[in-house]
């Protein structure tokens, strides 16, 4: 025999949800299996059913129900614990009955059992019920009024929306701004019929009426997409609106309405505009391509009185623009200095792929700093091939524009011409271009497709090069990374020049790849004991440390590392990566260290921190027993 369970709505859905666990009732699980209707309704009509299971049973009526099952749900819509989980299933049911269950409950029911019943019906759509839900609207509780006039929106027509005007007059401000929603609701669906002249007039009607500002922001919009054209004036008028969410209501929708006519009125709005609102239409404009011809833009950028229409302007030209373009942007760029970001970055971004060959062709005529630095900056943004113009920038008396050259020749310079780059690390025309040419160097030898050949290149440059650019080369190898940079900075690591040893230990020492473990033990255990080896060991502890690797290749780098350690700083450093890595592996040799005399301590922890990471391997606590740990 079932039991019912005494919990309320909370445990039920709990109950009825996915996550049954083991709070459900045994016929759960059944109900689940259960497809055939009516064993469905004989659940909901059974007076032992556990309440658990009728809400399952409801839920699997959304998909198994059918006019048969309208009885017994209808029952349930008064039941404040199922009734949630019986609209679901009369929603999803087709057919005139459960509209009618739906309508005559409404009757008898008042507050949340209402509102919910209320949303249904607004789900369903059902015509019938526009009357009732017109007599709702008065209903003396606020909540049910606002149900039933979203309700009303949602099933549209003619008489729900006269229901809904006539109500814009209600007393209350909360059901006047639902009516009003429902209104615009009405009036998507007018439009959407093809009744554009009936749903201006409802937009009309809620505008003019006593209701929230988002529901006269609502009815604009709508009334401006629904005249089309003939709404630019309406949308002009919005667009001069003291408010401002009115404000952004029109720039949004101008953007979904684009047409040279609205271009027009845009533009001519731009000029009276306040300093705040101009660049803003002007970004519109940017967004509605193909309405507006690009040389008119190009001119409100060269003559707009407000620095910010201007700039906004040049944004638009970067969207919308052409190769036609550059040169009023270039003329732009010359004549105010306050303009040259936001002209290069419009440079940068045109689509036009033939800026490119503009671009090309007016370098070399460049005359002044901020053309000529500008035009080259392009070059290396646009990743434009135009090597042989830059070179011969690196001529220039100006230093700004020989970094600007050195820059763009890192970003654009072939393979096969990286020599260029290197040369000028290695002798450079001017010393002040040193770190210019390193850094281009570096960028150019990081994006080479042919990382290794691109290594070697810069490693056979090494040898003959002044201490300053050896070192800068290295860094720069240290950066790429590689089989062919770590052989490098291996042979610098063990040799005899400190400064390169120096830069060439650190850099291995934060390699980021295993690969440089059996190098780094080697400089660890070959040579002085200086702060070299020191750094070596430091950085193969490393890799045993952060880098993912076989159980049995980092006990076997910790075993390399204890016999190499000169000083206990460092075997203290892999008793903690012994600790990170609890393995039985780990644990031997930690076991093992506990024999130094000056370790002895430090070890015993780190058996003991093991040991009670594998407190459930038999092995393991066999070995800290013969350990006596």
């Amino acid at each position: 025999m079932h039991h019912f369970l005494k919990s309320k709505l909370p445990a039920i859905v709990l109950a009825a949800s996915a996550a049954l666990g083991s709070f459900a009732s045994p016929c759960i699980a059944q109900v689940e299996t259960i497809s055939a209707e009516p064993e469905l309704i004989a659940i909901l009509a059974s007076d032992d059913a556990p309440r658990a299971d009728k809400a399952m049973a409801c839920k699997r009526l959304t998909v198994y129900g059918s006019p048969a099952a309208v009885p017994e749900l209808a029952k349930l819509l008064s039941d404040a614990e199922l009734a949630s989980w019986t609209r679901i299933a009369l929603e999803a049911i087709p057919g005139s009955e459960a509209d009618s269950a739906l309508r005559d409950a409404c009757a008898s029911l008042t507050g949340k059992l209402l509102v919910g019943t209320i949303n249904s019906i607004g789900v369903r759509r059902d015509l019938a019920a526009v009357e009732m839900l017109t007599g709702q609207l008065k209903n003396s509780d606020p909540q049910a009024a606002v149900a039933a006039a979203f309700a009303l929106g949602k099933i549209g027509g003619a008489d729900a929306t006269s229901a809904l005007l006539a109500a814009l007059a209600s007393d209350s401000e909360t059901v006047r701004s639902a009516v009003a929603a429902g209104c615009v609701l009405c009036a998507e669906q007018a439009l959407a019929a093809g009744d554009a002249t009936g749903a201006v007039e409802v937009y009309d009607q809620v505008r003019s009426a006593n209701v929230p500002q988002q529901r006269i922001v609502e009815a604009t919009r709508g009334a401006m997409i629904a005249q089309g054209a003939d709404g630019i004036p309406l949308l002009v008028e919005t667009l001069r609106s003291q408010e401002r969410k009115l404000f952004y209501v029109a720039l949004q929708t101008a953007r979904e309405m684009p047409s040279q006519e609205l271009a027009a009125a845009l533009l001519a709005e731009v000029a009276s505009a306040s300093p705040d609102r101009a660049p803003l239409i002007v970004q519109a404009l940017a967004d509605m391509p193909g309405t507006v011809d690009v040389q008119t833009i190009v001119e409100l950028a060269a003559t707009a009185g407000s620095k910010e229409v201007r700039v906004a302007a040049i944004d638009a030209i970067g969207r919308t623009g052409d190769a036609s373009c550059v040169a009023p942007l270039l003329k732009i760029a010359t004549e105010s200095e306050d303009l040259v970001a936001p002209v290069k970055a419009a440079l940068v971004n045109i689509p036009d792929e033939a800026v490119n060959q503009e671009v090309v062709t007016r370098l070399p005529e460049a005359q002044g700093d901020v053309d000529a630095q500008l035009l080259i900056e392009v070059v290396g943004l646009r990743r434009i091939e135009a090597t042989d113009a830059l070179v011969k920038a690196l001529d220039s008396s100006r230093p700004a524009v020989r970094h600007a050259a050195l820059e763009s020749l890192g970003r654009t310079v072939a393979p096969e011409r990286l020599d260029l780059l290197v040369k000028q690390v290695v002798s450079p025309k001017h010393s002040e271009d040193f770190d210019a040419a390193v850094t281009a160097l570096k960028t150019g030898a990081i994006r080479m497709p042919d990382r290794e050949a691109a290594a070697g290149e810069l490693s056979a440059a090494v040898k003959d090069a002044p201490t300053a650019a050896q070192v800068a080369i290295l860094e720069i190898l240290g950066s790429m990374g590689g089989p062919h940079a770590l052989k490098t900075l291996a042979g610098y690591g063990g040799g005899d020049n400190v400064n390169l040893k120096d830069v060439s230990s650190r850099l291995m020492g934060e390699w980021m790849t295993a690969d440089a473990a059996p190098v780094l033990l080697k400089l660890a255990t070959t040579g002085p004991a200086d702060k070299f080896q020191v750094r070596a060991m430091r950085g193969y502890i490393r890799i045993a440390r952060q880098f993912v690797m076989p159980e049995s290749e980092r006990v076997a780098m910790c075993a390399e590392a204890m016999q190499a350690c000169k000083q206990d700083t460092e075997r203290k450093m892999v008793l903690e990566v012994l600790q990170r890595y609890p393995s039985r592996g780990t644990l031997k040799l930690a076991i093992e260290a506990t024999q130094s005399g000056n370790l002895r301590n430090e070890a015993k922890t780190a058996a003991q921190k093991i040991g009670e990471k594998l407190k459930d391997d038999a092995e393991a606590q066999g070995m800290l027993k013969k350990a006596g740990l």
